[in-house]
């Protein structure tokens, strides 16, 4: 098996973003990059029309992923890109060719006026499928320079920022996101929520220190819990940041300032199918930097 980085490439600008990000990873791993085309034929009464014939479709399909991949090679030398085009439904194609890769990447439309992603289907049934990480990337500055823009800065890129669940660290996320953060010679940002006791929220006076108390408790379970990864990566440096309220909110508000935002996406293989919970649906959508979702069991 041959380790890799996956990138699909549908021909749109965000898509073409996600490629370059990913050849940068790919750089920083190591590992070659494979850029996959999901060809999905259009439907016999399309394929007869005078503009869109079925031999038009094809030759454009073929074409665009090999010319995106002599612009990666000119613009990345150090990595050997190679390109899959691969016929089916896009997500379950996607799902299916990147099962032995290390990451797959995937493009994002920024919303307009407030910035962030705007997830479409094929990228949340993926996101909710795959069983390795995948990153969304939307076009934009901050998606395609994750580097300070203050040139005296010390540290050359952005922090990483991870989201954590104090109750329950998952240790496959919190390994993702050291390594991203060692890869990029940055620190690791780590936001994690805790909730006011429930009487609250319904107006009764809160004991004075009590809110502290509890940050203190979250923050102290979750420096033991990354203890064996502040061990192993011992020039990262790690910053808590405990926060009350919204996780989601306080992780869109973090990923201004951030290289890449890496968050976690419990693994379920239930009746109802896969899905992703409200704290990485909310971050998917509304982030201003590359998303990293992390499954785990």
């Amino acid at each position: 098996m041959v380790r890799s980085v996956v990138a699909g490439l549908d021909g749109s600008p965000e898509s073409r973003a996600a490629a370059e990000w990913a050849a940068r990873e790919a750089e920083l791993r190591g590992l070659p990059l494979k850029v996959v085309h999901v060809w999905e034929p259009v439907p016999d009464p399309l394929a007869q029309a005078p503009l869109l014939g079925a031999e038009t479709q094809q030759h454009w399909s073929e074409r665009f992923p090999r010319e995106a991949a002599e612009g990666l090679r000119l613009r990345h030398p150090g990595v050997d890109v190679t390109v899959e085009r691969v016929t089916g439904t896009p997500a379950d194609a996607l799902v299916d060719v990147s099962k032995d890769a290390d990451l797959l990447v995937l493009g994002s439309r920024g919303l307009s006026g407030v910035g962030g992603f705007l997830v479409g289907s094929v990228g949340l049934s993926v996101v909710a499928r795959a069983e390795l990480p995948v990153v969304l990337v939307r076009v934009g500055e901050q998606a395609a320079d994750e580097s300070e823009t203050d040139p005296a800065s010390a540290t050359p890129s952005r922090p990483v920022v991870l989201g954590l669940d104090a109750a329950a660290p998952a240790d496959a996320v919190i390994e993702f996101a050291f390594a991203e953060a060692a890869r990029r010679d940055t620190a690791l940002r780590v936001v994690y929520g805790w909730n006011l006791p429930p009487y609250y929220a319904y107006g009764l006076a809160l004991d004075a220190g009590l809110d502290e108390d509890l940050s203190r408790e979250e923050t102290d379970s979750l420096t033991e819990a990354l203890r064996p990864w502040r061990q192993k990566h011992p020039d990262t440096e790690v910053v808590l940041e405990p926060r009350a309220g919204s996780a989601a909110d306080h992780l869109v508000d973090a990923s201004r300032a951030a290289s890449l935002v890496v968050i976690g996406r419990r693994i379920r293989r239930g009746a109802l199918g896969a899905h992703i919970g409200p704290v990485a649906h909310g971050v998917l959508h509304h982030s201003t930097a590359p998303v990293a979702v992390v499954a785990h069991d």
